[in-house]
């Protein structure tokens, strides 16, 4: 396997919207089955903790794909990886489809859950991976852009699992659908992906080129040894923790923190993802401008005041200005932190999987555990941690700092 030669024009073009479209379709599919979640508790007739169990089911899966990403992209590249992953996820998900309606089969629910979750978490890794090749090969600041489409394209998922839910369409009819449209977009998409040798960037750079494959794996296992890697970690673990514990929490904290009815809590939900896909869409430029640090470091300051905004706010109107302020704040912290995992592109696979299983510990255990603590002291309480950790994040920031022979993310000041 060797490097390819420079790309096009045109190429390149193809390249970046291939990958825009792989990540639109993993936050479309991932929140088409987010959103018939009641529909699959009463149709298995199971209770919270079973549900639970199964969201369990699939973050292990994911947890575990995530961790492996880096050996499959050493292996194989992210492409041929990426031929396999995606055909998973779509299995996975047709398995859980028809368990929930053609065979109401829980244990199988919870396996095709668990496939889905290992070959979504390996795809989310190789994904990244690509896009930071993307932005390197582009010489400007692309990450929160890609992120944006996965947010757009959770939004356009939820919105048609409303649509289905309120038609009364089966969960298996529904969901089979996606998982047939998933793997003819997908498929088609990496198509446009260049086979590039892992440890490359696709358009220039020979770094890397020449190592075995032993070697390459070695290299993707050897990254959890180098101090850089965990201070990344800790500027991605302090956003994960803000933005998921806003995914799971705000509704009930609006509702239980502040007296907001139901659907104003959903409002609250709202206004945070639109802020954050907003920030998400307008991010890269202002990167481009002022540098990754400064980025990472004011919005760490606007997620942290945002937050103690919401949680002191006397009422609602001061409230949604909080929640507003902390999507915004929490928008680039996950994106950028993958970007500067990738900067060296003979280490990209390693580190982005690295830096993003640190994310996703932090998704995975970070709302169970806050459930926890907010049944001893109360919701709002339990939100001052989140405001600790997005203190964290933003004194590790510096820890982003482009490092050299990297083309993005340095800034013109």
């Amino acid at each position: 396997m060797t490097t390819i030669p420079a790309l096009t024009r045109p190429q390149l073009v193809h390249w970046r919207t291939a990958i825009f479209t792989l990540f639109f379709l993993c936050g479309a599919t991932f929140a088409s089955w987010a959103s018939r979640l009641p529909a699959v508790k009463a149709n298995l007739g199971i209770d919270d903790f079973e549900v639970g169990v199964l969201l369990f089911a699939m973050g292990a899966g994911s947890l575990a794909g995530v961790m492996s990403a880096n050996v499959i992209v050493a292996r194989w590249g992210a492409r041929r990886g990426l031929s396999v992953t995606i055909v998973g996820v779509a299995v996975g998900l047709l398995i859980a489809a028809m368990a929930v309606d053609a065979w109401a089969s829980y244990p199988l629910a919870a396996a095709g859950l668990a496939l889905m979750g290992l070959c979504f978490g390996a795809t989310d890794v190789m994904i990244n991976v690509e896009a930071a090749s993307v932005e390197q090969a582009f010489v400007r600041t692309l990450m929160p852009l890609f992120h944006a489409f996965f947010s757009l394209g959770t939004v356009a998922g939820a919105g048609i699992g409303v649509a289905m839910a309120a038609w009364g369409v089966g969960v298996s009819w529904h969901l089979g659908a996606v998982a047939v449209v998933w793997i003819v977009v997908t498929a088609t998409a990496l198509r446009f992906v260049p086979a590039h040798t892992p440890g490359t960037s696709a358009d220039a750079g020979d770094t890397g080129a020449t190592l075995s494959r032993g070697e390459r794996v070695h290299a993707a296992l050897a990254v959890w040894r180098d101090p850089r890697t965990y201070a990344i970690g800790a500027i991605v673990l302090g956003m994960a923790f803000a933005e998921g514990s806003a995914n799971d929490w705000l509704t009930i904290a609006a509702v239980d923190g502040h007296g907001a009815t139901e659907a104003t809590g959903a409002i609250f939900l709202t206004v945070f993802s639109v802020s954050m896909t907003v920030f998400r869409a307008l991010g890269g430029p202002l990167v481009d401008r002022v540098g990754r640090v400064w980025t990472l470091r004011a919005l760490s300051v606007t997620a942290g005041v945002g937050l103690i905004v919401f949680i002191l706010a006397p009422n609602l109107p001061v409230a949604f200005v909080g929640v507003a302020l902390w999507g915004a704040g929490a928008s680039l912290g996950f994106p950028l932190g993958m970007s500067a995992a990738a900067d060296d592109p003979a280490k990209a696979a390693a580190s982005v999987s690295a830096a993003a299983t640190i994310g996703y510990v932090a998704f995975l255990c970070g709302p169970p555990v806050l459930g926890w603590i907010s049944h001893q002291i109360g919701i709002l309480n339990t939100l001052w941690i989140i405001v600790a950790l997005i203190a964290m994040s933003g004194f590790a920031s510096g820890a982003a700092k482009p490092i050299a022979g990297s083309k993005v993310g340095a800034g013109h000041h």
